[in-house]
């Protein structure tokens, strides 16, 4: 099998070279439009209107923590059952399933935390047209509506949300194939019954017999017999170019339909190559859910891409909200607004008018299977909804602060003199770096976990270099395993039977990078263990501390399946893909991220690089954009794309700098550089079949551009970390719009070119080919005032600021009122840096005051978990800067000191004292720069992690 796969492997490579890389572009006929997807197209076939559905309220049992209702559909009498929580943290539950399904449906599992805490629901009054219940704080309450069933929520006078209000819950019920012999059978028996029960009946006349029957719920098998749906086209098989879709169980999709008055924007549900605010889908597709491995994707559209999180934001001015469909299936969601086409002026003119439309967006999510289970996330405030969202799936994993810095990979290096080379290469050129990445062509054959025995023949002495050097390594390891009887993983996982099946229990085998490959079943809990011990150092040969790992095409990517992924009806255990497809890359990172952690006996923290993801993967590591082109518009994507990621929860988001595809002019590169130097995750990236383009390789002043670009990243570091550091906390995004912190500023709803780092950092890069300046939207009118990080110059907010530029510049802004400490020794790792002392930068607001943080731990271990970690807080008023403990028990040291304060924004004093925890009081010197108002303190020497206090006089 070896020399077979060994022997296709040129021919496989011309395949891709055809199919993949001819025009470097999407082949969109390889993906299915919403027409071309039978569920989608059924259910979109349903208008707005009378929802057929209506809530049985005589079922209405309500507990101290939930309350459950049959809904029955008034079309083919089959019942449904809804569930209503309300959860700790102002969100509401809902949760829609059949009432006695033919068999379980799909619920996810594994994502959620825990099950979310409830808190008392009560009753506020019923009768025959509905109920009313208290949500609890602020006169939430929630109206349940009988006939039609409608669901909404308010508050005070307000509708913060409303289910089915435009009719179009659609739940399609499990049934028998009506052209089999089972069901033949069935409805014979059944037909029998019903006539001996009519003859008994008939002879006790009961005037509500009739209603009787249709309020049982022990009647629903016995009414799907009055159903007379006619069976559609793709109901129960369904072919897309040469691959047919089985369908085992027939239709089995689900949706339901939101309506949120008020509101303009709505935010999220990533993956998609698109602008930040979500567009609406009334004359195109909708926005689809699905996990595809799609080659340089295009922009501008609602294409699935290579992740999925199913949770979407809406925002105005008074108000946060956000709403999370938990399904896991391939899901689509249109977007319909009132407002959407109206140009300012056509708005202003209604103004004028008088006109009393209400803004409003409606919003329907489609999944192919499984049940309703949503999560309504009432807010108020934005941080409210990612407090609310962490609280259901965790926060972003607290990364290894080397992982922060700069990332240097290309598909591939060749062998471990070519590492060795681009490794002296960064410090020749005084370049520095943290991570090299090693793409497939470092395993032997394909086989992950395997080193090629010619090129790459010593590992743990090509890492040992690394480490030397305080840097590390990623590899690859794909979750496609080469079907070979020579390869031990392959061997063990068919032994196991742990690969994912076929539809008809064989081992399911498609075509990826190694030619034939198995697929392991990671939803299985014991195929995860197994995955994660072979990480262990006496199994991953040639693995080192400094090797961690990136899993890529985890969709997972099938070369000659449908949709280049997996069949939908390939099974994991019971389950068909169909049902869970998105969460499969989840659980492969899952998998090797547990593996990282086991290793080193639970006390190292992973660093583990996804493509595929869902709702939780933020727990497991990092995300990338995926496979993007060298392009301008790639560039300027690539900013909505990791903000729609950190409104989601995952903040460890980046793009591959340069592009992927292609090759990049050196004004590209230098700009991407320059952009990606203040996105989360910074890492060069580039296809095997571009030119080589390490920094150094386009001239001395290019790639002193991009050196000065990646230092600036390194001088930021601290201030990275702690934002992390208060993304695992809180769940609050690292890289985040403007709008997060300028809720009730309708200039910053929109924007997508520029972004905000924590509350302090505001980055407008560059991203327009031979740009000569760019125009910033400065935010807080009347309150803020921004510096220029560069030139300390001071701007007010609530402006657009022309900025001129040149190719140097990097348009950065440090927010008035912050103090941002960095670290401006720059060497050729961050772990070199450990130790260095720190410059704080304290940029006053107009009331003369400023305040932030420090945290400092090992930078590699969970030891913080036991609190030995330094967390700092500064603040300036009244001509007092002082650094006090946040957290008085937490015990760690560091031999970093404050070498340098630099303040912006300041008037120059006539002396200035430190005084230490110790009563010591020293006078400090200075400099006064009068032009640009900067004060610099000079050597004051006091440590880190110390009680101070500097006094201005």
């Amino acid at each position: 099998m070896a020399t077979f796969t060994e022997r296709m492997g040129p021919v496989l490579l011309l395949w891709l070279a055809v199919c993949l890389g001819g025009t470097w572009a999407v082949d969109r006929g390889n993906f299915k439009t919403c027409d071309q997807s039978a569920f989608c197209k059924r259910q979109r076939a349903m208008k707005p209107g009378e929802s057929p559905y209506r809530a049985l309220l005589e079922t209405m049992e309500l507990t101290n923590t939930r309350l459950t209702l049959q809904l029955i559909n008034d079309n083919n009498k089959v019942r449904l059952l809804l569930e209503l929580y309300r959860l700790q943290g102002n969100i509401t539950r809902v949760k829609i399933n059949e009432l006695k399904p033919l068999k379980p449906r799909y619920e996810v599992p594994d994502v959620l935390i825990r099950e979310p805490p409830t808190e008392p629901l009560s009753l506020l009054s019923q009768d025959e047209n509905g109920v009313v219940l208290s949500l609890g704080p602020e006169s939430q309450r929630v109206i349940v509506s009988a006939r039609p069933f409608r669901l909404d929520i308010v508050e005070g006078r307000d509708v913060l949300m409303s289910l089915n209000s435009r009719g179009l819950l659609g739940f399609e019920h499990l049934r028998m194939r009506k052209d089999t012999f089972s069901y033949k059978v069935t409805s014979t028996v059944a037909s029998v019954w019903d006539n001996i029960k009519r003859v008994f009946s008939s002879s006790q006349a009961d005037p509500e017999a009739e209603n009787k029957e249709g309020t049982d719920p022990s009647n629903q098998a016995e009414t799907t017999k009055e159903e007379e749906e006619k069976v559609e086209d793709g109901m129960w098989e369904e072919t897309f170019k040469s691959h047919t879709d089985s369908k085992p169980n027939g239709p089995s999709a689900v949706s339901l339909d939101f309506s949120l008055p008020g509101v303009e924007h709505v935010y999220g549900i990533p993956e998609h190559a698109d602008t930040l605010k979500l567009k609406t889908t009334d004359s195109g597709d909708p926005y689809r859910l699905y996990n595809l491995d799609v080659f340089q994707y295009e922009l501008y559209n609602p294409m699935a891409l290579y992740g999925a999180v199913p949770v979407m934001l809406a925002h105005n001015a008074q108000r946060t909200t956000g709403i999370f469909w938990l399904n896991a299936a391939e899901t689509w969601v249109d977007i319909s607004s009132n407002t959407a086409g109206k140009t300012v002026f056509g708005k202003m003119l209604d103004y004028v008018q008088g006109s009393s439309e209400t803004p409003q967006t409606d919003v329907r999510w489609i999944s192919e299977s499984g049940i309703i289970d949503v999560f309504l996330m009432l807010g108020p405030t934005p941080r409210d909804v990612f407090s609310q969202y962490a609280s259901l799936t965790g926060t972003q994993a607290f990364p290894p602060l080397a992982s922060l810095a700069y990332h240097q990979c290309r598909w591939n290096y060749n062998d471990q003199e070519d590492v060795r080379s681009v490794d002296a290469g960064f410090d020749e050129h005084d370049i520095p770096y943290d991570f090299i990445w090693l793409d497939i062509e470092h395993t032997d054959g394909k086989r992950y976990f395997t080193w090629d025995p010619h090129k790459f023949a010593s590992p743990k002495e090509m890492l040992q270099g690394l480490m030397d050097k305080k840097r590390k390594m990623v590899a690859i390891v794909d979750p496609h395993i080469k079907v070979d009887t020579n390869y031990k993983i392959h061997n063990e996982i068919r032994s196991r039977g742990f690969y994912v099946k076929n539809k008809d229990g064989g081992d399911y085998e498609g075509w990826c990078w190694p030619g034939s490959a198995g697929y392991p079943d990671f939803t299985r809990p014991d195929m995860r263990a197994w995955w994660a011990s072979q990480f262990a150092y006496d199994q991953y040969e040639g693995a080192m501390e400094n090797l961690y790992t990136w899993n890529d095409m985890n969709e997972p990517s099938v070369f000659n399946g449908p949709e280049v992924t997996m069949h939908k009806d390939a099974l994991h255990g019971s389950w068909e893909n169909r049902d869970l497809h998105n969460l499969y890359g989840l659980y492969v990172q899952r998998a090797t991220t547990e593996g990282l952690i086991e290793r080193s006996g639970g006390v190292e923290r992973p660093f583990v690089l996804t493509r595929a993801f869902f709702a939780g993967s933020q727990r497991y590591g990092a995300v990338w954009t995926g496979d993007n082109a060298a392009e301008w518009d790639h560039l300027k994507i690539s900013i909505p794309m990791c903000l729609s990621l950190g409104l989601v929860g995952i903040s460890f988001c980046g793009a591959d700098v340069g592009g992927f595809f292609k090759s990049p002019s050196t004004e590209l590169l230098v700009r991407w550089y320059q952009t990606g130097a203040y996105q989360p995750f910074f890492r060069a990236h580039a296809h095997l079949d571009t030119p080589r383009r390490e920094p150094w390789l386009f001239g001395p002043e290019n790639t002193a551009l991009i050196r000065e670009a990646i230092r600036q990243r390194y001088t930021f570091l601290p201030y990275w970390y702690q934002l992390f550091y208060h993304a695992y906390h809180t769940g609050e995004p690292v890289m985040r719009p403007l709008w997060v912190e300028y809720p009730q500023d309708p200039a910053t709803f929109a924007l997508d070119d520029e972004f905000l780092l924590g509350r302090d950092l505001l980055v407008h890069p560059v991203t327009e080919e031979g740009a000569r300046g760019v125009t910033a939207y400065l935010p807080g009118k009347d309150e803020e005032v921004w510096f220029d990080i560069h030139s300390f110059q001071k701007h007010n907010g609530g402006q657009n600021l022309y900025i001129p530029v040149t190719m140097s510049s990097i348009p950065v802004f440090q927010r008035g009122g912050a103090i941002i400490p960095r670290k401006l020794r720059v060497r050729r790792s961050s772990t070199c840096m450990e130790h260095d002392p720190y410059t704080l930068y304290v940029a006053l607001n107009n009331q003369r005051t400023a305040e932030g943080e420090l945290y400092i731990d090992d930078g590699h271990t969970f030891n913080y978990e036991k609190k030995e970690f330094i967390h700092r807080r500064f603040s300036f008023t009244n001509g007092v800067l002082s650094s006090v403990n946040l957290e008085p028990d937490a015990q760690f040291t560091t031999k970093s000191w404050v070498e340098r304060i630099i303040i912006l924004g300041a008037s120059k004093p006539s002396m200035i004292t430190l005084k230490t925890a110790d009563g010591e009081e020293n006078q400090l010197e200075f400099d006064f720069d009068a032009s640009v108002f900067v004060l610099t303190i000079r050597k004051p020497g006091m440590n880190a992690g110390a009680d101070w206090t500097v006094t201005l006089q």
